[in-house]
């Protein structure tokens, strides 16, 4: 029932828990000194509590509950401590757990669960910690108290949102010497925030470190890197928390200029650093440790591994590298599984790494010469200004090599591409193209199974890069945005006007983005005289439901409606391009609530409405410059190149959305695919269920076709894996140190209190704020400020509605500014935590012309 550290080893967690094991395993460690003590293991916890009457009874209540329940959480956890804290311990046991005691000694009394420390959950602070506790009849009290505390309010909320059941924890005690602490603290091996494996993080107080670990005094902080002090804060320490001679603990009040000094001397901070370097080269890994000081140097009360920090793309190259986040361009920035990760690893012509479940690109070789590196910054200075200055930060502190002479702007295309023709059927020609060949695809696909499929799509995979790095489709794209650019440049210069691009692009034609959320209103229509349908639709939460349509009045055409349009669109949804992400033809129910909330705000016909005032106000804005320019001096010339540029601006800038349509219409096609083929393997006993096909990668799903085995341990792995990493939020930028860079806006044109963002679509609107983090939850009101994380194309249907974007992620020419453009909705992006900085039904009006939103309420 009781091990000393000794005789622990590092396999038995289950034994003694993740802190008793790791604090066996560093006291192994030469030259780290780990206070003596022994582990009450979790053998006595089963004695002690197996047969409590209730217990099991309570712990199975508390597994029901939603980890969002506060009240009902509180009750049910105090419930089951109080049956704890009732058990009755027998004689020979309390005899067991206590034999190791010094009577005349002190100790710390520490929880250790089985579930603690581990490599993706650290459970920190979740259980009971109890400091210079002196006599038997207390130790066997808190060691009760200490098993109690597996079912704090904070460790079961922990276990519900985490996924750890309540049964599979178990709880060990550890009993150790007290340290008589001059100063103590907490040291990470790796700096917390911004996840840079370089810079050594310490944290240090006086007294005994409760008064840290609660908040209860200000600590002096020491950033360290390469055995130099870089940062150094000393506060001004008000309390520290010291033992009580009989036991238990005081708070003593420090004198002014006792608490103005520094906890450790700058030598002791590099002694410390260099101790959790020694540490971490020990587990292999960067790690949390709780440190204290006394007469005989450091002890290390605690070491846990850091699960928050970014993980670091793997690279064979030596050297500093560089890293932009694939996502952030993408406007998906959430966690993707690896079939998702791979697929799209083969689509792109550019080499991707992947951290994190997600995907970044190196960018190293791209910026190692001035011109290329100028350029670089130059397109995304246009595009996203804080991923500009995320890389700009990092080559100002010289993390790269000085860029050499000559070198050039590197495009994923290959060549600039030439100027082309303002024909509208250049882009017909363009589209009607790719239906042709998303056609052939759907037809032939059908016929495919087993090796055969995957080679199909290896071979298809050819065709969707053909055409969507055509350098005709390239030409298009560029040609609506080079007169964007150019417009915007000429109308500030020669009229004095601002992003004038914004009301010239309201309705252009063949934009399938904007299509899509007009083509919703549409389906409204053919709802909205069919009330039974309607409030039917109100209640359905089953995605089958349109086969329960035509049982009801108008039931028929109403499906027949919404049918329709997801034989249009339904290949779409939020994260699009992970192709394990579900499909709005396979989750309809995620379009609900925007097609019932057109159906109560508007009228049969608006979206013929919308494109026309649209039309029309670009028409108006197009007569107006004209006019104007006419009275300038050389204003003839100036009004023809002006004429000529909107004309290209309307004819192509639409067209830049359609590409990933057609690209996210053959992701659907092979999605389909591949999950029937996942059925058959599921039916030949290969895989455990479809889904596990998306845990897998393309490559090896194919390996799994041909040889009739999958690696079940390997796909339970990578959803563990994927479950931690859906919790990491990546950042722009990402350096091979896993230094995380998210980029400034250096802007002194901001109102007082307001959030600075990008100005990508004109126009000030005040209105309700709602903070919307899933499309099937979009709950908005005509006249609401939508904000959310990030719009792909899927959230086109939603601004039909709504009066305003505000987003965390974006730039210039992402599909969701290109989109607000076209409506003429005003949008400011890149606003840093907007979706936690502003709160869900706050008033806040939004300048997308100057790029802010202030808080008004």
């Amino acid at each position: 029932m009781v091990l000393d550290f000794s005789a622990i080893g590092r396999e038995q967690v289950p034994v003694v828990g993740g802190k008793g094991a790791q604090l066996a395993e560093l006291s192994r460690i030469e030259g780290v000194r780990v206070p003596a003590g022994y582990c009450v293991t979790t053998h006595a916890f089963r004695s002690v509590l197996a047969d409590v009457a209730g217990l099991t009874a309570g712990i199975d209540r508390l597994s029901e509950l939603d980890p969002g329940d506060r009240d009902a959480i509180a009750a049910g956890s105090a419930r089951v401590r109080e049956i704890i804290a009732g058990a009755p311990v027998p004689d020979e046991v309390a005899a067991a757990l206590l034999a190791p005691l010094d009577e005349q000694a002190a100790y710390a009394v520490r929880s250790s669960a089985t579930a603690e420390d581990l490599p993706t959950a650290s459970f920190a602070g979740q259980q009971d910690t109890y400091l210079n506790v002196t006599g038997r009849a207390a130790i066997l009290h808190h060691i009760r108290r200490c098993w109690a505390s597996l079912f704090t309010d904070r460790a079961v909320t922990y276990r519900l949102r985490n996924g750890f059941g309540h049964r599979r924890v178990e709880m060990a005690v550890l009993v150790q010497r007290m340290v008589d602490s001059a100063a103590s603290g907490i040291l990470f091996t790796a700096d917390p925030i911004t996840s840079d494996r370089k810079v050594t993080s310490i944290d240090a107080g006086f007294g005994l470190g409760e008064a840290l670990v609660s908040g209860l005094v200000n600590a002096d902080s020491y950033r360290v890197r390469e055995d130099e002090i870089v940062e150094k804060t000393v506060s001004t320490k008000r309390l520290a928390i010291r033992p009580l001679p009989g036991g238990g603990t005081r708070e003593d009040t420090l004198a002014p200029e006792a608490g103005e000094l520094p906890a450790l001397t700058d030598e002791q901070v590099l002694r410390l650093a260099r101790l959790g370097r020694r540490i971490q080269a020990y587990f292999g890994r960067p790690q949390d440790i709780e440190w204290c000081l006394d007469g005989g140097g450091f002890q290390i009360v605690q070491s846990r591994p850091i699960t928050t920090l970014y993980p670091i793309p793997p690279s064979t190259s030596d050297g500093n590298r560089v890293y932009l986040s694939v996502g952030h361009q993408q406007m998906m920035t959430d966690a993707m599984r690896p079939l998702g990760l791979s697929v799209w690893q083969l689509t792109t012509p550019w080499p991707m790494a992947e951290a994190g479940s997600r995907l970044f690109v190196d960018l190293t070789a791209r910026v190692a010469t001035k011109v290329g590196r100028a350029g670089f910054l130059d397109m995304l200075g246009a595009s996203d200004p804080m991923t500009r200055d995320a890389l700009q930060t990092v080559f100002d502190r010289g993390f790269l090599p000085e860029p050499s002479d000559g070198g050039e702007v590197l495009s994923p295309f290959g060549v600039t591409p030439e100027p082309i023709e303002i024909d509208p059927a250049f882009v017909h020609a363009l589209i009607a193209e790719n239906q042709r060949s998303v056609a052939t695809l759907t037809r032939e696909i059908r016929k495919k199974r087993g090796i055969a499929l995957f080679e199909f799509i290896r071979t298809d995979l050819q065709e969707m890069k053909r055409l969507l790095f055509n350098p005709q489709s390239h030409q298009a794209i560029m040609a609506g945005m080079g007169a964007t650019t150019w417009l915007n440049e000429h109308m500030r210069t020669w009229l004095g006007e601002e992003n004038t691009t914004d009301v010239l692009s309201q309705s252009a034609p063949d934009n399938v983005s904007s299509e899509m959320g007009l083509a919703l209103l549409d389906v409204a229509d053919a709802l909205r005289p069919n009330p039974e349908v309607v409030k039917f639709l109100h209640t359905v939460t089953d995605d089958g439901f349109l086969d329960e349509l035509p049982a009801l009045p108008g039931g028929g055409e109403s499906r027949a409606a919404i049918v329709a349009y997801l034989d249009a669109y339904g290949m779409r949804c939020t994260g699009e391009i992970d192709i394990t992400r579900p499909r709005w033809s396979e989750q309809p129910t995620a379009l609900l609530p925007v097609l019932l909330g057109n159906v109560e705000n508007f009228a049969p016909g608006e979206s013929r409405r919308r494109f026309e005032h649209g039309r029309e106000t670009a028409r108006q804005k197009e007569q107006d410059l004209l006019e104007r320019l006419r009275n300038l001096p050389d204003g003839a010339r100036k009004a023809e190149e002006t004429k000529t540029e909107i004309a290209r601006l309307r004819t192509f800038i639409g067209y830049r959305e359609y590409p990933k349509y057609g690209m996210i219409s053959r992701y659907f096609q092979y999605k389909k695919a591949l999950l029937a083929e996942a059925d058959r393997m599921v039916a030949a006993g290969i895989l455990e269920a479809p889904q596990d096909c998306y845990f897998l990668r393309f490559e090896e799903l194919h390996e799994a076709a041909r040889t009739g085995t999958a690696d079940a341990d390997l796909i339970r792995q990578r959803k563990e894996e994927f479950a931690a990493h859906q919790k990491l939020t990546p950042q722009r930028v990402l350096t091979s140190d896993g230094e995380t860079v998210s980029g400034s806006h250096h802007r002194d044109d901001v109102p007082e209190g307001a959030l600075p963002g990008l100005p990508v679509s004109t126009g000030t609107v005040e209105g309700r704020a709602r903070v919307v983090l899933d499309l099937a939850e979009a709950d908005v009101a005509a006249g609401d400020i939508l904000v959310t994380a990030y719009t792909d194309p899927s959230w086109s249907p939603v601004f039909v509605r709504i009066a305003g974007l505000v987003t965390e992620v974006g730039g210039l020419m992402t599909h969701g500014a290109v989109v607000a453009r076209e409506y003429g909705l005003p949008a400011v992006v890149g606003v840093p935590e907007a979706t936690r900085r502003i709160r869900d039904g706050q008033r806040i009006r939004l300048d997308g012309t100057l790029g802010h939103v202030e808080l008004l309420d």
